[in-house]
């Protein structure tokens, strides 16, 4: 049991996975917020666009609602939502662009960062203990 622990410990506690958290948190709420935009502005947009057509109600409705002398629903229409299926498309390709756009950026930093390193100029290489005992015991060689 111990070692299943030091295990998940070890784990959890590396770089990689605190950074995917992250990353799954930070993505749940951009999601939030396309769809908002994409729900919210681009779609009744589209809508007047289209001639005042609001996509989110757009359906095909494959057998019509029972519903009984009071008024109640007995058995709920089934329907293919064909508008939300096309505002889920435009979520996706809108969260799709952002990322590439935001790769596309990250890439271009990490190049621009590796040119200049490469551009540093290096630092002379210092000598190792060996190689400075070799230089002093041959200095001492020739001053006899």
């Amino acid at each position: 049991m111990k070692k299943t622990f030091k295990d998940f410990k070890d784990f959890i506690s590396k770089g990689n996975v605190l950074d995917m958290a992250v990353g799954v948190i930070i993505g749940g709420a951009f999601g939030k917020i396309v769809t908002s935009l994409v729900n919210d502005i681009l779609m009744p947009l589209l809508g007047v666009v289209t001639g005042g057509a609001d996509f989110s109600t757009k359906k095909i409705v494959l057998s019509p609602a029972e519903v009984d002398a009071a008024g109640e629903v007995i058995k709920a229409e089934a329907a293919i939502l064909y508008g939300s299926f096309i505002q889920n498309i435009i979520d996706f390709l809108l969260i799709a662009l952002c990322i590439f756009f935001i790769t596309k950026a990250v890439a271009k930093a990490g190049e621009k960062l590796k040119k200049q390193e490469e551009a540093k100029p290096e630092e002379p290489k210092k000598p190792t203990s060996e190689e400075l005992l070799t230089e002093i015991r041959d200095l001492l060689k020739e001053s006899k």
